[in-house]
C-alpha cells in the first residue's frame, strides 16, 4: 500500500470516527487514531474519561469497530492502545 493510499484510508477512519465523537465527548471522552498496521489493523487510543471507564470494551466492539468497519470495509481489526478494554 502506498502512503496516498494509507492517507486516503485513514481520513475515512477519521470521518467515521467523526460520527462517533460526539456520544463519548457527552462523557468527556474522545479517540484517536494511532496506526494503521500493514495488515490493516486500527490502532485507537481512547482519551479523557474513556480511557478508564469501564464500558469502553462494550463501546469498542459495539460502536468503533462496527462503525469503522461499515465506512472502511478494508480495516480488518480496531484495537486499543490503551485504556481497560
Amino acid at each position: 500500500m502506498t502512503a496516498t493510499q494509507k492517507q486516503t484510508l485513514l481520513e475515512r477512519v477519521d470521518k467515521a470516527l467523526d460520527d462517533l465523537r460526539p456520544h463519548l465527548e457527552v462523557d468527556g471522552g474522545d479517540i484517536e487514531i494511532v496506526e494503521l498496521t500493514d495488515d490493516m489493523v486500527l490502532k485507537i487510543k481512547w482519551l479523557g474519561n474513556c480511557e478508564m471507564c469501564s464500558m469502553s470494551t462494550m463501546t469498542l466492539r459495539a460502536g468503533v469497530t462496527q462503525t469503522v468497519k461499515q465506512h472502511v470495509p478494508e480495516i480488518t481489526a480496531v484495537e486499543p492502545v490503551n485504556g481497560i478494554g
